[in-house]
């Protein structure tokens, strides 16, 4: 993973800069952006971490921060946010801490800022090399419990719908794709065809997520020949063991 950092900052104030020139000093190369979604969407691609300078005017752009909390849900982005306590605040009101990697209050000390960001920045590397799952479902719910199970030693990233699935899809490769059977509007099955007709993701191994156990149900998911198949009721243990057996099988 290479040093690359996104700044978010309104302006170009004192303290902006001095984070800028603070984390340059430490070997990481800085793309600095204004809290814009247009801006945001050109550099996501480029970077893993992201540092937030916050200020005032956070309070007028809430539909910014919920677009980057979905970003960095679905994308797996690690976040990084400088701020005073209200800033701070509103900002986790919208992004919550279990997707904010470390927040620092104003005044900065920027010798502990680059502490932070070094220890995120080692965190994310030894991440890298980790198995990627994309893990698509419609219960919300499920989806964070499988993450809070799966992401100690996966790089997991979790998205709502077969479309969402499908977006994603075309612009990453993960090793194994976890798929909820019954979903609205598109299906688990829907979604499998698709993916299979795809040149570039045809062969993700892809294992179905289903709540039903019955004979009947586990042949019409087999029938559709995925990589295998996970029943929802199994235990943290069992998902976790399924998952380590079917990556070392496949290696």
């Amino acid at each position: 993973m290479s040093k690359k950092i996104l700044l978010i900052t309104q302006g170009f104030s004192f303290m902006g800069n001095s984070v800028q020139k603070t984390l340059e000093k430490a070997g990481y190369e800085v793309i600095r952006i204004d809290p814009a979604i247009d801006e945001f969407m050109e550099h996501k691609r480029e970077v893993d971490i992201i540092v937030f300078y916050l200020g005032k005017f956070i309070e007028e752009m809430p539909e910014f921060l919920e677009y980057l909390k979905g970003i960095c849900v679905s994308e797996d982005k690690v976040i990084l946010l400088l701020g005073n306590i209200d800033e701070l605040k509103f900002a986790q009101d919208i992004i919550p801490e279990n997707v904010t990697a470390a927040t620092l209050e104003r005044p900065i000390d920027m010798k502990k800022l680059t502490h932070v960001v070094d220890k995120i920045s080692h965190s994310a590397n030894v991440h890298a090399f980790q198995k990627s799952i994309l893990l698509v479902d419609d219960d919300a719910t499920f989806l964070k419990m499988m993450k809070n199970w799966l992401d100690k030693y996966y790089r997991v990233t979790i998205v709502t719908s077969g479309m969402q699935a499908l977006m994603y899809l075309a612009d990453n490769k993960p090793d194994l794709i976890l798929l909820d059977y019954e979903m609205p509007v598109t299906s688990g099955p829907q979604v499998l065809e698709m993916i299979r007709s795809e040149t570039k993701v045809g062969k993700v191994p892809v294992m179905f997520l289903t709540g039903k156990s019955d004979r009947e149900s586990i042949m019409k998911v087999l029938s559709l020949k995925p990589d295998g198949y996970l029943l929802k009721t199994l235990n943290r243990e069992q998902i976790l063991a399924n998952v380590s057996q079917f990556f070392a099988k496949n290696e």
